[in-house]
């Protein structure tokens, strides 16, 4: 069965995501066709990308990244669900990220978006990014507005016709991650045999 992780982005005191991702997370659960997890960033404690060797090298000396190294490696595909800040995502995410390589590759992913323009700005550098990491992003994704789907800024209550899209992002994460798990057995099967 594939198994998608839905990854919380923020580790800020009082953040508003950890609502918006047990929301992703209560929705896509009722499909019986894929296994979900809850992955948040706050409990891997990462500091800034302290490796000493880059994270292509695989060489990986530190207690924490081994941790997050093992917990991402469990994956066929993720969501990542990130804020705005500045125009981009949270430093957080971007440096949980950046801490693994080969984890991330040949996987597939996609995006739910929160801020003041629906976090839109945020996930095209995510796409950047996960192109780099060798990530297929789908093109659906979900665009939570700070202004619409959450009272007072800070209470999450999204719109219902937020479903329907986070249904066809679902279906095109699920089929490209089974996709894509498919290209990490042929490419094991090549690497075994040379």
């Amino acid at each position: 069965m594939v198994k998608i992780g839905i990854v919380l982005g923020s580790t800020r005191p009082g953040r508003i995501g950890e609502a918006v991702a047990k929301w992703v997370y209560d929705f896509a659960a009722k499909r019986t066709d894929v296994d979900f997890a809850l992955v948040d960033i706050a409990d891997y404690n990462l500091p800034l990308l302290d490796e000493p060797v880059p994270p292509s090298m695989g060489q990986y000396s530190k207690e924490h990244t081994q941790r997050w190294a093992a917990r991402i490696a469990e994956f066929d595909g993720y969501v990542f669900v990130t804020p705005e800040y500045n125009h981009g995502p949270s430093g957080a995410l971007k440096n949980a990220l950046d801490y693994l390589y080969a984890e991330w590759n040949n996987k597939a992913a996609a995006f739910v978006g929160y801020g003041s323009a629906g976090g839109a700005r945020a996930v095209e550098q995510l796409r950047l990014v996960a192109a780099e990491l060798q990530i297929a992003t789908v093109r659906g994704q979900v665009m939570l507005s700070l202004f619409t789907d959450f009272e007072n800024f800070s209470v999450f209550n999204p719109a219902a016709h937020h479903e329907q899209p986070l249904a066809t992002m679902l279906d095109q994460l699920v089929a490209w991650s089974r996709a894509m798990k498919s290209v990490r057995e042929q490419h094991h099967m090549e690497t075994y045999r040379s």
